[in-house]
């Protein structure tokens, strides 16, 4: 349960871009994470911990405590493409599309019906732009064979500027 929770935090960390998003490099802030009431932000600290001890060559070690450390950022490189989509992303491998979206000056609000590989994800969520900030908050259930879940998650977005240094955008967006 533990590591399947982690597992989806860190998916749907910054997992939701509002309308008019610049191409260019993005750093991604996770704010706050709830999973069924409880913080995650120190679930996630404990497994960085975990990590550290995990006795990984030190290059793997590095990305694992950057995966596990969202309040640290992630840096995202937006594609002139995935700009111009100027669509709420749920799915940060690009398989699950939102079904529904509005938007109202610079706020974006989407809900979602996702099933794949035996989960399913469903929920809601608002992304509110303003000038190089993005703010992401989604309230979700997630469910699969082992039961639901019910996920909140905030995240903000900055924008570093047009030079992804050397990032590339993700995969199949």
């Amino acid at each position: 349960m533990r590591n399947l929770t982690i597992a989806i935090l860190i998916a749907i960390s910054g997992s939701a871009y509002a309308s008019g998003m610049k191409a260019g490099l993005w750093q991604i802030e996770q704010i706050s994470q709830n999973v069924d009431g409880k913080d995650m932000m120190d679930e996630m600290s404990h497994a960085q911990a975990m990590i550290r001890q995990s006795g990984l060559p030190p290059e793997q070690l590095a990305r694992m405590q950057a995966m596990m450390n969202p309040s640290a950022g992630t840096r995202i490189c937006i594609s002139p493409e995935m700009a111009a989509r100027d669509t709420p992303v749920v799915d940060p491998e690009g398989r699950c599309k939102p079904a529904k979206v509005s938007r109202s000056g610079n706020s974006t609000s989407f809900e979602f019906d996702c099933k794949q590989n035996g989960r399913s994800m469903i929920g809601k969520g608002v992304s509110i732009a303003s000038s190089d900030e993005i703010t992401t908050r989604i309230d979700m259930t997630e469910s699969d064979s082992k039961g639901s879940h019910r996920i909140h998650s905030e995240s903000r977005m900055k924008y570093l500027g047009s030079d992804c240094k050397g990032i590339a955008p993700p995969m199949g967006r």
